[in-house]
């Protein structure tokens, strides 16, 4: 049973912001019903604007709680879009790697979205993390209770320290609009989810799983959002070789920023000149929010891939459209398309 976290900010400080109290309260109170006791890292209510000025104080968040050895989990506050500026602070002089060895094995780390750059730094020391929320995003939720479907997987991680397996959500939520203290209380619209689907290869194949959020990912080969993304993440070996991604399952899913078919080819198009497609055992793309452009980006990672016996499987319920559950990294997984369930040992 996990007892005692750390919440860091280490991409957007939104939860500093007077118009998130109302969602952080809401936040650390189910934590402390769950039984957690919360150590709120000393950067991480500081506000978006010291947030985003200070990436070495976001660093020594992150240091800090991986070496404190009373720490159980690390959970990130929320995603954002320049994590990549901490990769000096930790990296230059190994303070991550000493971290670790000194009390972050068996650690827990979980995040999403521009977390995406942590999961590839733990990865590279080793360290196997968990995607698919955030504590703004799902802990918060302005419903009288957390979404259920991701609330059980939330549960799962606190009370055992792993996920066994999971299975499509049966519905699948409207992104909200309104995020106001208002908005406490009120229901998100839902539809019926369809389940995971196959788009090509054989309908079940196995391997460890590796990837996330795809727009933060195809920073590290563009540095139009930042003009030093890409000289930085090659500096510090960010993204995984050729031979790293040999047999692993290769994790994709779109941001809040509902990238257009257009964009969202040349994004995957990374991937296949990368060589990734050429050694992964298979693909998952989470949900797409609101279902925009589903059809189309199915379409167009079959034809960038280029190779039908690729297992490719779409509507995971990771990522950025809601609910979500939480999926392991590094640890062995079967994709199982028959019987609807992704297993992890």
């Amino acid at each position: 049973m996990i007892k005692n976290a750390a919440l860091v900010s280490l991409s957007a400080g939104t939860i500093g912001e007077d118009f998130a109290k109302h969602e952080v309260k809401i936040g650390l109170k189910r934590l402390d019903d769950f039984g957690l006791n919360v150590k709120i890292m000393p950067h991480a209510m500081k506000g978006i604007t010291y947030v985003k000025d200070h990436p070495k104080e976001r660093a020594d968040d992150l240091l800090s709680a991986m070496s404190d050895e009373s720490i159980d989990m690390i959970l990130c506050a929320i995603g954002g879009d320049d994590i990549y500026r901490l990769l000096p602070y930790l990296f230059e002089n190994d303070e991550l790697g000493e971290a670790v060895e000194k009390a972050g094995k068996g650690k827990i780390f979980l995040g999403f979205s521009d977390t995406t750059i942590n999961h590839l730094m733990l990865h590279k020391l080793g360290l196997n993390t968990f995607y698919g929320q955030s504590f703004l995003a799902d802990i918060c939720e302005l419903e009288d209770d957390m979404l259920p479907y991701s609330k059980r997987y939330f549960e799962e991680l606190i009370r055992t320290g792993s996920i066994r397996e999971i299975r499509p959500s049966d519905v699948w939520y409207d992104e909200r609009t309104d995020w106001s203290e208002k908005a406490v209380g009120t229901e998100r619209i839902k539809h019926k989810n369809e389940g995971f689907q196959l788009l090509q290869g054989e309908p079940v194949f196995a391997g460890k799983i590796l990837g996330g959020c795809l727009e933060t990912m195809y920073d590290i080969f563009d540095d139009s959002r930042y003009p030093d993304t890409v000289s930085l993440c090659k500096k510090y070996d960010l993204f995984p070789d050729t031979e790293d991604w040999r047999g692993k399952i290769l994790l994709l899913e779109t941001s809040e920023e509902q990238p257009e078919p257009k964009h969202y080819r040349k994004m995957v198009e990374s991937f296949k000149n990368a060589g990734v497609f050429d050694v992964v055992s298979g693909v998952i793309c989470g949900k797409p929010m609101n279902e925009l452009y589903f059809d189309e980006y199915k379409k167009i990672i079959v034809d960038v891939i280029d190779d039908p016996k690729l297992p490719v499987v779409a509507n995971v319920n990771v990522g950025h459209a809601t609910p979500r559950c939480i999926i392991p990294f590094g640890v062995d997984a079967v994709v199982d398309t028959i019987d609807q369930v992704i297993r992890f040992d």
